[in-house]
């Protein structure tokens, strides 16, 4: 079922990531999330069917035809994940620091060009091409854009689980040669660098008083996950009240005499 392995991965009473809701319309957006987790890496995200489909790209997207980037696919995500922004706090899946790099539209490519060129697609092509394991697509994002490819890779390495695909950009007017994406370490919703989102620099207020926060609480879950994280934090740092000590002076003197 859908969602399903998103949902058993989390404890959603203690990370402020968004519930497991399939959305009913496809509205085509995708969405990169820079990740610093347990390995620095960024969450590719394509919304098709009602969730997000999801690859983990150890060293992130590029501009740049020449790189064949390693992308491995992981479980769906909500659609809702698509502006999350934000800290996962240490002993949940995925904690770290998640910063939004990057939101657009993506359209699928059909497989077929027409006269040496891709033309749009439909999402029915794009779930074919995800089942054949060769996804062509276009992006229109505030970093990204231009066609791209997503090619599931054939050869099983030594304790592969099979998820490993390669993500390509095609050659076009937005393609560019030696492309840096550590120039790029800014949020595209709040203009915060890692560090910041952190809370490593200017943000320790932002932290402390918002811990799990990603700017306005413009979703009802994320408050409500909040509110609950902050009842938790004020219970457990409410001291306990010390054991009453018993007056001992006397039996001392008992035993000196």
């Amino acid at each position: 079922m859908a969602l399903e392995e998103y949902k058993r991965k989390r404890r959603f009473e203690e990370t402020p990531e968004p519930p497991p809701k399939v959305q009913k319309k496809t509205e085509h957006r995708f969405v990169v999330q820079k990740h610093d987790a347990t390995r620095l890496h960024y969450d590719f995200r394509l919304e098709l069917d009602g969730v997000l489909k999801s690859w983990a790209v150890p060293k992130g997207p590029s501009l740049d035809p020449e790189d064949k980037r390693l992308a491995m696919e992981v479980e769906d995500h909500p659609v809702s994940y698509h502006d999350f922004e934000g800290i996962i706090p240490e002993g949940n899946y995925g904690a770290g620091s998640v910063m939004l790099w990057d939101v657009g539209t993506w359209q699928p490519l059909s497989p077929v060009p027409e006269n040496g060129k891709y033309v749009p697609g439909t999402d029915e092509e794009a779930r074919h091409m995800l089942a054949k394991g060769d996804l062509k697509f276009r992006l229109e994002g505030k970093k990204l854009k231009g066609d791209f490819a997503l090619i599931k890779m054939r050869g099983r390495r030594p304790g592969s689980k099979g998820n490993e695909w390669l993500l390509i950009k095609k050659h076009d007017d937005h393609a560019e040669q030696g492309y840096d994406i550590d120039q790029f370490d800014q949020s595209v919703l709040t203009k915060r660098n890692m560090a910041e989102i952190a809370g490593d620099e200017r943000s320790a207020e932002w932290r402390s008083s918002r811990p799990a926060a990603r700017g306005k609480l413009k979703a009802a879950w994320l408050a409500d996950a909040v509110a609950r994280m902050d009842k938790k934090k004020a219970a457990a740092s409410v001291p306990k009240k010390a054991s009453p000590q018993k007056d001992t002076s006397a039996q001392k003197k008992k035993q000196k005499s």
